[in-house]
C-alpha cells in the first residue's frame, strides 16, 4: 500500500511540475477530500425521480431510441426461451458465451438442447454474449456493468450480439442513484461471499448498441463493439 502511495504521489509531483504549480494548500486539499467523501448530488430532473413503473417505462422508451431491443420475462424460466426466440428470429447463432453469475448459472438452459451454451471470457470468434446487468439509469436508457469473475469485461465488447438479463427493480431513476447503489453494495472493505473483491476495477455503462458517425456522418452500427444490444427484463416484482 505504502508503495502506491508512493509512486502516485511521483506521478501527481511530475504533472504538477509540468503544469508549473505549487501543491495545493492543505485547507483546500481537505475541502476537496470532503466533498468527494459527501458525493454531493446534483439536480435530477423530474423523469430521474419517479415511480416504478415509469421508471420502467422511461428505460424502454429510452433505450429503444438508441436502438436496443427489449422482451419481458415474468421469470427467471422464460429467459432462455426468449433468447431462444430472439436468435432464431434474427437468424443468429445459438451459440452464446454466457457469464458465470449466479442468475444465469441456474436458467434451465437444458430445456432448450438447440442452444450450445459456454460460461465463461468471450473469444473473438463468440457470435453471441449473455450477461447480467448490476444497474440500470431509466433516464438515459443506460445500463452499468461491473467487471469482475461473475461478468469479464469481454462480453460486453467482443461479439456481435449481446444479450442482458436486467431485473426490473434494479432500473434507477439517475445517475446518482447507481453510484450510491454501487457504493452502498460494493463499496465496503473484504471480500463478497463469492470471493469478488467489493469495489469493481471497471464501470461499463452501456446505452445501445455500439455505433459510429465519424465517417461522412453516416451511423454505423458494431463500431467499436456489438452490433446489436438485446435485454431481456425480468419481472423480479421487488423495488
Amino acid at each position: 500500500m505504502a508503495e502506491g502511495a508512493d509512486a502516485r504521489a511521483r506521478i501527481l509531483g511530475r504533472i504538477r511540475r509540468g503544469l508549473k504549480r505549487d501543491a495545493l494548500p492543505d485547507s483546500v486539499a481537505a475541502g476537496l477530500l470532503d466533498r468527494l467523501k459527501a458525493h454531493p448530488r446534483n439536480l435530477v430532473p423530474e423523469r430521474g425521480r419517479t415511480p416504478r413503473e415509469r421508471r420502467v417505462a422511461t428505460f424502454i422508451t429510452e433505450l429503444e431510441k438508441e436502438f436496443g431491443t427489449v422482451a419481458r420475462a415474468a421469470s427467471e424460466a422464460e429467459i432462455p426461451r426468449l433468447i431462444a426466440e430472439y436468435l432464431a428470429q434474427h437468424n443468429l447463432p445459438a451459440e452464446l458465451r454466457v457469464a458465470p453469475d449466479p442468475l444465469l448459472q441456474r436458467l434451465p438452459w437444458s430445456e432448450r438442447p438447440m442452444l450450445r451454451v459456454a460460461f465463461g471470457r468471450a473469444q473473438p470468434t463468440d457470435p453471441v454474449a449473455v450477461t447480467p446487468c448490476f444497474a440500470a439509469v431509466a433516464e438515459t436508457g443506460t445500463m452499468l456493468m461491473l467487471s469482475g469473475p461473475e461478468h469479464p469485461t469481454t462480453l460486453n465488447i467482443l461479439p456481435d450480439t449481446h444479450i442482458v438479463v436486467l431485473r426490473a427493480s434494479r432500473i434507477l431513476g439517475a445517475y446518482e442513484d447507481a453510484f450510491d447503489l454501487i457504493r452502498a453494495e460494493r463499496g465496503g472493505s473484504g471480500e463478497t461471499p463469492t470471493g469478488t473483491a467489493f469495489m469493481p476495477r471497471n464501470v461499463m455503462m452501456i446505452t445501445g448498441p455500439s455505433r459510429s458517425a465519424d465517417i461522412e456522418q453516416t451511423l454505423e452500427l458494431g463500431a467499436h463493439g456489438p452490433r446489436r444490444l438485446h435485454v431481456i427484463l425480468l419481472e423480479d416484482g421487488a423495488g
